[in-house]
């Protein structure tokens, strides 16, 4: 619920307050002055939208004097007939409660940092210890939904510094996670408390991070779009916010680790996806928004013409971002098809009928670029479940050169195997023999459980 004071002027107090009893809103005039009036009344939140439409349509001016609060409860006549008319109807924020909902969750430089640089040294710990749950965990403590919300507030409601802020807040804080978690590696391996020979390519929860995939990109925008839809609503983001650091902070964590280690193209694939990751989630807040129905302030975010400095240098970083954003978007595209065309031939390599008893368990292709740009070659990591004891020395090769073939670029496989035995179902269930008193039962249970010995179920 909310509690409104509107400062009507006194050539529109007819109009607005008719408009107030057409919508059945109760309401008191607190001051009654000369050339304007001070009206109080409440209504439920869901109804604000409406209300002020009404009130702006009978003359009063968007910038009038305006306070609204939330209230707890309100007894009036006509409360109840409104909190069943607008329960249904979704209702997004004004632009004024959307600006301060969103400065709500801003937070000074030095406190947001240090949250995030905490958050990134628990997640590099968690990874380190390949534990998911202490990775989760971290996620809590990292306050990155403030800027990415903000940032695209501030385009909304045209307001410069609050936009260049959380731009500058999410540079600077992806980067101190970064660093925090690079310094946190280097300590714990320099310490022995993570074995210095430790090959961090064998840690799945850190590999998995260490190139863009198509759900981990899908999962980051998500977020950004319930972060947005929940910023327009009377619910708190919070939660929300859980779900954006889950898409950002591991990945800055772990091109931390990656750097201490020495695999530069795992930090380079972690970074990248990091990057696209950020990209998206504001990409989708903004999108989220503007589809919403909030109309795009772009020009008052952008400094004027004539100071020629700061223009010249905001043009300068716009370019570098534009270019490194079309590198990102070459890169992970040429990532997205690189692994598809992977799973395809490793799909028609086990399809073969030699291969007839294995299963793909998994596929991870290592970050890589085109060798034609880079002469960087992505190695690719195959899963494959086989039958105990059986053996495929070639299998690896077959896979390489399916590859090559597909995607002319040469590259190294590794396959690893895991052993399942399966049984499969009996069609006649064995019986169980039990004494029951008698020594020939007894015998005769004791004589099938020998004769029975040694067999096996395939």
């Amino acid at each position: 619920m909310r509690v409104v004071h509107v400062l009507i002027p006194d050539d529109h107090r007819a109009s607005a307050l008719d408009a107030l009893d057409e919508r059945e809103v109760e309401y008191v005039v607190l001051e009654d002055g000369d050339e304007s009036i001070l009206v109080e009344f409440p209504i439920p939140t869901d109804a604000t939208g409406d209300v002020f439409d009404a009130l702006h349509d009978a003359g009063v001016p968007e910038d009038a004097y305006r306070v609204v609060s939330t209230g707890e409860t309100a007894t009036t006549g006509t409360m109840d007939d409104l909190m069943d008319r607008y329960a249904t109807n979704y209702d997004p924020l004004s632009v004024a409660e959307l600006k301060s909902k969103s400065r709500d969750l801003s937070r000074d430089p030095l406190s947001f940092v240090g949250l995030v640089v905490l958050s990134a040294i628990i997640a590099a710990g968690g990874l380190l210890l390949d534990s998911p749950a202490i990775i989760v965990g971290a996620m809590v403590i990292a306050p990155l939904v403030g800027p990415v919300l903000t940032a695209s507030a501030g385009i909304i409601t045209g307001d410069e510094g609050m936009f260049a802020d959380s731009v500058r807040l999410q540079v600077v804080g992806l980067l101190a996670a970064v660093v925090g978690a690079g310094l946190f590696a280097f300590a714990a391996r320099t310490l022995a408390f993570a074995p210095p020979v430790l090959d961090v390519t064998s840690v799945e929860v850190i590999v998995s991070r260490a190139a863009p995939n198509f759900l981990t990109i899908a999962v980051g925008i998500t977020a950004g779009v319930a972060a947005a839809f929940g910023l327009t609503t009377k619910g708190p983001t919070s939660l929300i916010g859980v779900m954006i650091a889950a898409a950002l902070v591991p990945g800055a964590s772990a091109t931390g680790i990656a750097l201490v280690w020495g695999e530069f193209l795992i930090a380079a694939g972690a970074f990248t996806v990091l990057a696209v990751t950020v990209l998206g989630i504001n990409f989708a807040v903004f999108f989220t928004l503007t589809t919403l129905g909030y109309r795009t302030n772009l020009g008052a975010v952008v400094p004027s013409v004539e100071r020629t400095v700061r223009t010249g240098a905001l043009v300068v970083v716009a370019v570098l971002l534009v270019v490194a954003s079309g590198v990102l978007v070459y890169a992970t595209f040429y990532h997205f098809e690189y692994e598809y065309e992977t799973k395809q031939a490793a799909q028609d390599v086990l399809s073969q009928s030699e291969y007839a008893d294995l299963n793909v368990s998994t596929v991870r292709v290592g970050y890589g670029l085109p060798a034609t740009v880079f002469d960087t070659k992505p190695a690719v990591t195959i899963g494959v479940s086989r039958p105990p004891g059986s053996e495929y020395p070639e299998l690896s090769t077959s896979l390489r050169d399916e590859i090559v073939n597909r995607t002319g670029q040469s590259t190294a496989v590794r396959v690893q195997f895991t052993d399942v035995q399966t049984a499969r179902e009996l069609s006649d269930p064995p019986t169980v023999a039990t004494k029951i008193g008698s020594e020939v039962g007894y015998e005769a249970s004791r004589s099938r459980s020998r004769s029975s010995k040694g067999s096996s179920i395939s």
